[in-house]
């Protein structure tokens, strides 16, 4: 598995390229945003938010145009609103500075088998449909009446989640284990801001419903 790390501080970076090729990783830095576009893909890119030439926010945007790519935010930026930002620009994770070995790569060995799982059930053709909608975990593509509906990797999983389970309820702490794999506490706030995304962006499409105190329910179509 090849990782990309993104990381200006020389300190910090050839401390985790030291780490991570201790664990078997095929490591490689860029210290730019400009390098961090130009490099060949990786599996995993940790990437500082903190870079020189371009808002980190801005480069994990177009990292996550990117097939098959995950980003894990690696940054000193520790508040709420920071976190949400990330997520919702597309990170799999966020992890605060300072952190430890063995929390960081526990964090990539996650997020690598939750694209490992998306792409052997894109390989069976496991697509979903409801009603209007088509999710397909092969290209991660979103369809509504055929026209494509972008979405971020976590708003995909979430949603993915709740119409694998339509008609039910989906409770709030299974949706943090299965799409934040519970590696932090993800605030109230956060599902509900992708709640909150995924209602704008599909529209009368998909009918997502609150439980109050106990979660979601996507509404099954007859």
């Amino acid at each position: 598995m090849r990782i990309l790390v993104v990381e200006d501080d020389d300190r910090v970076a050839r401390g985790l390229l030291t780490a991570l090729r201790h664990a078997g990783y095929d490591v490689h830095r860029a210290a730019t945003a400009a390098d961090a576009l130009a490099a060949p893909p990786a599996d995993v890119v940790l990437l500082d938010l903190g870079l020189p030439d371009l808002d980190g926010l801005d480069v994990l945007r177009e990292l996550r145009r990117r097939p098959g790519t995950a980003v894990i935010a690696v940054t000193a930026r520790g508040e709420e609103r920071e976190r949400v930002l990330g997520l919702r620009a597309g990170a799999d994770d966020y992890v605060v500075k300072p952190f430890g070995t063995a929390e960081l790569l526990a964090r990539i060995e996650a997020v690598l088998r939750r694209t490992r799982t998306a792409r052997a059930a894109g390989d069976r053709g496991d697509r979903l449909t409801l009603g209007a909608l088509t999710l397909d975990p092969a290209t991660r593509e979103a369809l509504v009446d055929g026209t494509p509906v972008p979405l971020t990797r976590k708003e995909f999983d979430l949603l993915a989640l709740l119409v694998h389970r339509a008609g039910t309820v989906v409770s709030r702490d299974l949706i943090v284990d299965q799409v934040w794999q519970a590696h932090w506490e993800a605030p109230s706030r956060t599902l509900d801001t992708h709640i909150a995304a995924l209602r704008g962006k599909l529209g009368d499409a998909v009918r997502i419903e609150t439980v109050r105190g106990v979660g979601y329910r996507v509404a099954a179509h007859s």
